[in-house]
């Protein structure tokens, strides 16, 4: 589990292996500290199971990562997010991210707000249904606001401190990104689609009026 607070920018070392699996060697340093072999750490946020070494830790990609997350995409010299598991009792600073990436995005523009940076992102219907404005979404493992939704992208807005300290800031259009969609709203959803207790059947439970008569 991480929260979307992106703790370091790392460098691809190397990459080897192909399609039906990849070991990607990544240096960094923050994250090392008190990462154990067996460990994750998110990589533009992928949740990797590492190996640490001194400056630098490996991680495998299976096939079923590549295909799903922009990894495969990435060569020696990349710079990518990176962020430890988190500890229970510290600061929780973003949204529960879970590390396991729903697909990818296409960022369609990057315009100036201000001292923001406005990022306009293209994802697939099954991503979208999950977004609402002021809700929270995971980009390449930093965790963002959603400023603005059609029925083809999402909007987030960048600060500069974001844009300054992920590889957010070195993106440009064209450029594909890790998207993972609030887990509680894939919760609320099924929820809704199993509101009954146990029996199968499919009355009472979570109802649209519940919630509303709850304050919800």
């Amino acid at each position: 589990m991480f929260t979307g607070i992106i703790e370091e920018i790392g460098t691809v070392r190397s990459i080897y292996g192909g399609s039906t699996g990849t070991v990607l060697d990544i240096e960094a340093g923050l994250v090392l500290d008190g990462t154990c072999k067996g460990g994750s750490i998110a990589v533009n946020g992928v949740c990797l199971t590492v190996t640490p070494g001194k400056g630098h830790f490996t991680a495998d990609a299976m096939p079923e990562t590549l295909r799903r997350t922009s990894l495969g995409r990435l060569r020696p010299g990349s710079k990518v997010n990176l962020e430890r598991a988190m500890l229970c009792g510290g600061r929780f600073g973003g949204h529960m991210v879970s590390g396991h990436v729903d697909a990818c995005g296409e960022i369609l523009s990057m315009t100036r707000d201000g001292i923001a940076t406005l990022m306009r992102i293209s994802a697939p219907y099954e991503i979208l249904r999950y977004t609402a404005v002021k809700g929270s979404i995971t980009v390449d493992g930093a965790s963002l606001t959603i400023a603005g939704t059609d029925e083809a992208s999402l909007t987030v807005s960048l600060i500069p401190h974001t844009a300054q300290n992920t590889t957010l800031g070195l993106l440009h259009p064209g450029s594909h990104v890790n998207l993972e969609v609030d887990m509680l709203a894939r919760y609320v959803e099924r929820l809704m689609a199993f509101p009954a207790g146990g029996d199968g059947r499919r009355d009472g439970g979570l109802t649209w009026d519940f919630l509303e008569e709850n304050g919800f």
